[in-house]
């Protein structure tokens, strides 16, 4: 398991332009040999989608969506048997089988096969995981198998253990899975926007599968599939199904494109889907939280990071968040943390402040209409709104950024005043991915003003009560 990528930053080519077509993001050029990720900075090509079932939904001019039931042979679908793939896409590869599919062992390994008479004998492989471009990632992802083969009238076929009515949907787990970005945004986004237009008749079928992110994310997948997840590695039952998609769609960072999708969602709805996922359980739970959350206080949460990029005057800022008369939270989540109380907390959380790193991926549980303070270090500047400024707009949240000065980085006890390091940060990013993390990202800490602070906060306080969402009329 990878349990770190550093948000997902690489090396990147001479030059990179951002794709038209994903999340409606700026199209803009970056520095010569910066780094700055290669995630972002190539998207998705748009091109034109093969007519089936589970991609249509996804072509630039939605196709499917509407409430007809799920059965063997898919609504929408041709009446013949068909395999398809798409390698076009930067990100991910898709490929899709219609017909009498079925989940084989062969060699030790698993593979898909689609049986119909008038097949052509075709195998294709891929890794069904959204980082397609990244050897290092995908290295660590499991190749899954799918052919197609004649179905001939004295051929014996593999009798079916678990015969399945709705389509199933493959990806992996593995990768950067570890990394709650990543988590979100290479596979539970893409999941959904894979096959929310299924509305829970999917089967989900997991490659690297690992028991904790079961745990950890079961009540999201619930809102996803209302049928049992197949570990893909360890079952050793044939299943068929009616339709398998290898691979999943993605629109960008931590987004969903409403031209995109079969009724213009965007990730406003997958929010809503993790609203679902988290709602009290019982009346008992539901008392509680209404109890715990029922004063008038605005909210302050602060993501306490304790490794890198840490607050080094983080009691000050408490104080001064309560000087302003907000309630201040300390929010430093870890692997063991329930994500159900987090999603509680920041769902009642006015203003969230924290230093640019994986878990500002955490604004997905602000209500629109809150504020998100991100703290941008030295030397992050363009993947602080890429990865999390521009997504939380998207998501209808007030975005404050506070840059990073100088004088309130760490390195500033480490670098004369003139050093390039401190003046210069695009110079040093130029060097290449190895100085960018060593001196920006692992070597670096924040001291923010108070008297800047104390300007951002207040502003935050007045987007929140000027805001027509609930709760914001509080003092």
């Amino acid at each position: 398991m990878r349990t770190k990528s550093l948000e997902g930053w690489k090396r990147k080519p001479d030059q990179l332009t951002i794709l038209a077509g994903a999340c409606g993001m700026k199209v803009k050029k970056q520095y010569g040999v910066l780094l700055l990720l290669a995630v972002g900075m190539v998207l998705l090509t748009g091109a034109p989608m093969m007519r089936m079932h589970l991609l249509d939904s996804h072509d630039v001019t939605p196709q499917l969506g509407n409430d007809r039931g799920i059965t063997a042979r898919l609504p929408g679908t041709i009446n013949h048997d068909f395999f398809h793939c798409d390698r076009s896409q930067f990100r991910t590869d898709i490929c899709n089988l219609r017909g009498d599919i079925r989940m084989e062992a062969h060699n030790k390994s698993k593979s898909f096969v689609l049986y119909a008479q008038d097949a052509e004998e075709r195998m294709e492989k891929l890794k069904p995981y959204t980082r397609k471009w990244e050897e290092g990632s995908m290295s660590t992802v499991n190749e899954v198998m799918l052919t197609s083969q004649i179905a001939s009238p004295n051929r014996r076929l593999p009798k079916c253990d678990v015969h399945h009515k709705v389509p199933g949907v493959i990806f992996s787990t593995g990768g950067y899975t570890g990394n709650l970005y990543h988590e979100f945004n290479d596979g539970l986004i893409p999941l959904f926007i894979t096959s929310q237009h299924l509305r829970r008749e999917v089967v989900v079928i997991i490659s690297s599968f690992h028991d904790w992110w079961y745990t950890k994310y079961q009540d999201v997948v619930g809102q996803i599939s209302k049928y049992k997840l197949i570990d893909l590695d360890s079952d050793k039952r044939v299943h068929c199904f009616p339709e398998i998609e290898a691979g999943l769609h993605i629109h960008g960072e931590l987004c969903v494109n409403p031209n995109r999708m079969p009724n213009r969602e965007t990730i406003g709805d997958f929010r809503e889907l993790l609203n679902r996922a988290y709602k009290p359980a019982s009346p008992r739970e539901e008392a509680q939280i209404s109890q715990k959350y029922q004063d008038q206080k605005l909210r302050l949460t602060i993501i306490v990071r304790k490794k890198t990029r840490k607050f080094m005057n983080l009691d000050k800022i408490v104080q001064l968040g309560e000087q302003l008369r907000f309630k201040v939270n300390l929010l430093s989540p870890g692997p063991a943390t329930e994500l159900k109380k987090i999603y509680w907390l920041l769902n009642n959380t006015d203003v969230l402040l924290g230093v640019h790193g994986a878990a500002m991926t955490h604004f997905l549980f602000m209500r629109p209409g809150t504020v998100l303070i991100q703290v941008v270090p030295l030397g992050t500047d363009w993947a602080a709104n890429e990865y999390y400024g521009e997504p939380a707009v998207k998501l209808g949240l007030r975005y404050l950024p506070y840059k990073i000065i100088p004088e309130e980085s760490s390195l500033s006890d480490k670098h004369n005043a003139t050093d390039p390091v401190l003046v210069d940060p695009d110079s040093i990013t130029q060097q290449g991915w190895e100085s960018v993390k060593k001196i920006y990202l692992e070597g670096q800490d924040v001291r923010p003003s108070l008297p800047r602070m104390r300007e951002v906060l207040t502003q935050a306080k007045s987007a929140v009560k000027e805001s027509s969402k609930p709760r914001a009329d509080r003092q």
